[in-house]
């Protein structure tokens, strides 16, 4: 660990100019949806993989935050959506502060979105058709996965596996009650994108709830 090089310190960009057919300004928006939907779309085109990573932020018991990735799939004016295991530390953790961020880093087009805001469960049904047109080894496994429990060796997760396919044979596989999906209902979303030495550009978008109107503003970077 000797070598300056491996110092994250002189791990520095290239930096460059924005590409000729890009707008100067990409933020004449009012509707901060359809602006990640743009975004999205553009991440999903150069993302190398998984374009809908996003990192979820939580708070334990004794208010120590707590951070992992997970994976978006559904969004709308509603909210953005993502399932797991309702039992997990995830799912504990928003059952008992039902509020959350959120953060999408997309490095290859070089942006960031970030959001935050009341958490409410999906309905059931939604849970239902979700977990239907998941992959059957998937639907096993969240029946035989004790999510963030100690797991005595991979063995044992192995043998519930097999248990649980035995159970099920070929026949259908219903969606366990300790799975589910959660729905984050931004009150802030806040969009970035990079410029030459840290002179980056900063939207955000604010309301008071899920429902009033948009109120936008600059940032410094």
């Amino acid at each position: 660990m000797n070598d300056e090089n491996e110092n994250p310190s002189n791990l520095r960009d290239d930096y460059h100019e924005p590409a000729a057919d890009e707008p100067v300004d990409m933020f004449r928006r009012e509707d901060p949806i359809s602006l990640f939907a743009d975004w999205f779309e553009l991440a999903k085109a150069n993302e190398p993989n998984d374009a809908n990573a996003m990192t979820l932020a939580t708070v334990d018991a004794n208010g120590l935050p707590d951070a992992r990735a997970v994976l978006l799939k559904e969004f709308s004016e509603t909210g953005f959506v993502f399932y797991t295991n309702v039992q997990s530390a995830k799912g504990e953790q928003l059952l008992a502060n039902p509020q959350a961020a959120l953060v999408f880093h997309w490095k290859s087009v070089r942006r960031q979105v970030r959001l935050r805001g009341p958490v409410t469960l999906v309905s059931a049904e939604e849970a239902d058709a979700y977990f239907a047109s998941r992959a059957r080894t998937a639907r096993i496994g969240a029946h035989a996965s004790e999510q963030s429990r100690a797991l005595p060796s991979r063995f044992v997760f192995e043998q519930r596996i097999a248990a649980k396919l035995a159970k099920f044979g070929t026949g259908p596989i219903p969606r366990p009650q300790h799975w589910s999906g959660f729905r984050v209902q931004p009150v802030q979303i806040e969009f970035w994108r990079d410029r030459p030495f840290r002179l980056h550009d900063r939207l955000q978008f604010t309301r008071k709830d899920g429902i009033s109107k948009w109120k936008t503003g600059r940032l410094y970077p």
